[in-house]
């Protein structure tokens, strides 16, 4: 029986797919801490909190920011569910900026609890868009390159 080197990984959203292809390795923020998935990994259902997910293939890399969801490994195919997510390259710095200030100002006019925390959490997604573009940006490296579509 030949051993698997890659596993088949999929990253969808309500709105779109992201990403469709084999990677060696997918790293993603669990809820219970960072995850680590390589090929063959026993199965596994999990929820994702607000950061950075990494697809690396033949040493090259794709970053993401994902904004909640579901994961799941079954038989050697990692899916994404993602509440929301993108490229690390399609993230608008400008806005995620402006994001955070206005996250900042309306958190320290916060009247409730509940405002409060929906406040920190537009805050923590406007800062780890910020931090994974620049993340991506200092790392330019080697890019996974989509398989030519078939026609």
């Amino acid at each position: 029986m030949a051993a698997h080197t890659t596993m088949h990984v999929e990253v969808v959203t309500a709105e779109r797919e992201l990403y469709n292809g084999e990677a060696d390795m997918v790293i993603a923020p669990g809820t219970e801490g960072e995850l680590g998935i390589l090929p063959r990994h026993a199965a596994l259902l999990t929820t994702l909190k607000v950061g950075e997910m990494l697809i690396r293939l033949g040493g090259a890399e794709e970053p993401f920011f994902v904004s909640g969801g579901f994961l799941e490994v079954s038989n050697n195919t990692v899916t994404v569910l993602a509440e929301t997510a993108e490229r690390a390259e399609e993230i608008d710095q400008a806005r995620a900026e402006a994001a955070r200030r206005q996250a900042q100002e309306r958190l320290a006019q916060a009247q409730s609890d509940i405002e409060r925390a929906e406040l920190e959490g537009e805050l923590e997604r406007a800062v780890a868009r910020l931090r994974i573009a620049e993340l991506a940006r200092r790392r330019s490296g080697r890019r996974i390159q989509p398989p030519p579509s078939e026609m």
